[in-house]
């Protein structure tokens, strides 16, 4: 590592410690906004995501959670990006606007995304098919790591990442917030208008948000044609609050206008070739997709003597084209419906057990309405019955488990054009018991010992099954196997956390052996005539794979105002009885260290250094939890990958450093408003992620480079101004 990363961190911490010696007697009060004391408070955070509320400390599977302020903080282009830096979680990228969730080496189908109660249903199994949610809705995200089909199904093999809404208000208040935020690299502007209210137990939230980028730049292709897009989303909730529980419906709109990166170059200049002459329009150049996803969810929830019983009934449109000659005539348009149900009862704690079971499940209908033909039509029907069980034993021990059984049946239709020329239509149906049982030891104030083991399940996806065609988004021919048997995982997870007044930390260890894995590896290329692109053919194929990693975090808090956090992450997937060059699972994350320091200048209205404490508001500063930090996310070469039949490439080894800043601004003790500073890449490092696809775009024949790079220096500018009513 260059001695410039380790000298920065060193003299900030040097310089803090020095001024905050001026005055050591100083002292606030614990709460959770305080950077010194809020790592004291994660075991008693509430996870909402495992069976019913639990606390932190006493879950036995790895958790995640990503809070409103470091969201707010967080400069991205989708909400998937935000929480792309969490230990063990990464993303699959097409451009900037598209990211696919990416857990312990796991993604596409293995990942569930929840979002107002319900999965998120949007053809998540492309590359480029991101997920449709407003990332400005957000409020927290919770990330389940491993196996949680207990509790969410087939599908949920890797994890799962809950995105929570922002909660419903107390009796009689009223609140508004207006969100803006501008990116210098890409030119992207956003803004976000909410409103919400209780009044007698009848709630309300509304929202809208637009946001628009050009494309981005980097070192070495200049501005990456095609890496434009266009987002608008609204959201509106109406529902009770009540003694006896709640009643609540909520309606979403997603539209997403991304054109489409084809990475083609010039032959002679090795240039990227312009799809528009202005590089830096807003609007859409051929060929783009435009994604229309819509949403009502009805939600409900009786509180019983003995506990409450939750029904939750979703249904989503997804209506996803893409343009290619005209932007008035599309080629391809999926169109899928999802009607998903999900009934449970928990039971209140009793005798130190607490209870859970439930049903739920979807009903899918898809079709294809362009002249390209993907996927084909198909009908899906699934459902799952489940039963859970937690028992605290004394003051240290908690233990859990349950069992679960999941059957889905999956129907394509005729009229899809196979590569032979035929015709096809199938029907499939899978089924399997599933389970977990797991314990947490709090060995004493200091330290939590975590052990789970699970079992998972996944279906395998139409795309899987029966796709073939080329894929315009992923720049390739991609073809199914319909004989493809549904994948199997055991996954055993130990975990240590420590946690003191200065120092916390957290280790969690996992192995997962996965039978009948599905990837995709290369088999040769098509073109379709002499004046067409090639696109390199991918096939998917199985076999079995076993997985090995770990996260691991080191938090410091030296003195009062710093934070200095350290965070590795690492997984090593190999297929099982393999040839040397198909030993490694394709596109596994690279290893990743992500290091931040963070001083805090002022919080309780005071500043942190060399005050005397005081209850006078005319003594008050106008900023109040300002911080500045300094991060280093490092990710090393990746050289553990699928080399059979070119699939993929090594990616060599790279640091990005980024600096930020924030603070609120008050008067008269009342915050009226939230600033953000953001620089990312601060030193416009050329790179190529491990994970974006765009790496095996067109070779430049001038410099002898393959692909198109990932965004250069990026500075964000964002103000949160709140109202209340």
């Amino acid at each position: 590592m260059k001695s410039k990363y380790i000298i920065l961190p060193l003299l900030c911490v040097s310089m803090a410690m020095a001024a905050q010696n001026h005055n050591n007697k100083h002292q606030h009060a614990e709460d959770s906004t305080d950077v010194f004391y809020r790592h004291l408070q994660l075991n008693e955070l509430t996870v909402t995501g495992v069976t019913g509320d639990t606390k932190l400390k006493h879950v036995t599977a790895p958790v995640s959670i990503v809070s409103p302020q470091v969201l707010r903080a967080t400069a991205s282009t989708n909400v998937i990006d935000a929480i792309s830096h969490q230990p063990g979680v990464s993303q699959l990228t097409t451009g900037g606007s598209i990211s696919k969730p990416i857990i312990r080496g796991l993604g596409y189908n293995r990942v569930v995304v929840m979002s107002d109660g319900v999965r998120q249903e949007g053809q998540q199994w492309g590359d480029e098919h991101g997920v449709e949610v407003d990332g400005n809705s957000v409020n927290s995200v919770e990330i389940l790591k491993g196996p949680a089909s207990l509790m969410y199904g087939s599908d949920a093999m890797a994890g799962v990442v809950i995105l929570h809404q922002q909660p419903t208000l107390a009796e009689g208040e009223m609140k508004a917030n207006v969100t803006s935020e501008y990116q210098t690299n890409n030119g992207l502007f956003a803004y976000h208008l909410q409103m919400a209210g209780n009044q007698n137990g009848f709630v309300w939230d509304a929202s809208f948000s637009d946001k628009m980028a050009h494309a981005y730049k980097n070192k070495y292709d200049g501005y990456v044609p095609g890496s434009q897009f266009r987002e608008r989303a609204g959201r509106l909730m109406l529902g009770v609050n009540k003694g006896w529980g709640h009643s609540r419906l909520t309606w979403t709109a997603y539209h997403l206008t991304p054109s489409i990166i084809e990475g083609e170059r010039d032959p002679k200049t090795g240039e990227l070739e312009p799809l528009s002459n202005d590089l830096k329009t807003y609007g859409r150049s051929l060929p783009f997709q435009q994604v229309k996803h819509y949403k009502l969810v009805w939600d409900n929830s009786l509180n019983l003597s003995s506990g409450y019983l939750k029904a939750i009934i979703g249904y989503q449109q997804n209506r996803r084209q893409e343009f290619e000659e005209s932007p008035d005539e599309y080629e391809t348009f999926f169109k899928l419906h999802t009607l998903t149900y999900d009934l449970r009862y928990v039971t209140n704690e009793f005798d130190g057990w607490k209870l859970s079971t439930g049903i739920g499940g979807m009903y899918q209908k898809s079709g294809n309405e362009g002249e390209e033909y993907l996927i084909p039509d198909y009908r899906l029907f699934d459902f799952g019955l489940y039963a859970t069980a937690t028992k605290q034993l004394g003051d240290r021990w908690m233990l859990n488990g349950g069992v679960r059984y999941d059957h889905r049946h999956l129907k394509a239709f005729p009229g899809f054009s196979m590569l032979n020329g035929q015709e096809d239509n199938f029907s499939r149906n899978f089924g399997a018991f599933t389970g977990s049982v797991g314990a947490v030891c709090n060995i004493n104030e200091h330290f939590n010992l975590r052990m789970n083991l699970a079992r998972g399940f996944r279906a395998p996806n139409l795309s899987e099954l029966g796709s073939n065609g080329k894929h315009e988004g992923s720049l390739r021919y991609e073809i199914g196997d319909k004989g493809l048997k549904p994948e199997y995982s055991l996954q055993a997870d130990l975990g240590l956390d420590f946690t003191s007044r200065y120092v916390s930390a957290q280790l969690a260890l996992f192995a997962n052996r996965i039978d009948n894995y599905v990837f995709l590896h290369h088999v040769g290329d098509y073109t379709e005539s002499v004046y067409a692109p090639t696109y390199p053919v991918y096939a998917y194929t199985q076999g079995d794979a076993r997985l090995l990693g770990f996260e691991a975090g080191v938090d410091f808090h030296p003195i009062h105002s710093v934070h200095f956090s350290n965070a590795f992450s690492y997984v090593d997937a190999q297929q099982m009885h393999a040839a040397p060059g198909a030993k490694y699972l394709p596109f596994t994350p690279a290893p990743k260290w992500s290091s931040e320091l963070k001083w805090e200048l002022s919080h309780h209205s005071h500043p942190t250094i060399a005050h005397h404490h005081t209850t006078d508001a005319a003594h008050r500063s106008l900023l109040n939890n300002l911080y500045v930090a300094a991060g280093l996310d490092c990710f090393l070469k990746q050289s553990h990958i699928y080399g059979a039949d070119d699939t993929e490439t090594e990616t060599p080894g790279y640091a990005l450093l980024s600096l930020s800043a924030g603070t609120d601004l008050q008067l008269h003790g009342k915050k009226v408003a939230e600033f953000y500073f953001t620089a990312d890449n601060l030193l416009n490092k050329a790179y190529q992620n491990h994970l974006s696809r765009l790496k095996y775009a067109d070779e430049n024949a001038v410099t002898g480079r393959r692909g198109v790079y990932n965004m250069g220096r990026n500075i964000t500018f964002k103000v949160v101004i709140p109202i209340t009513l």
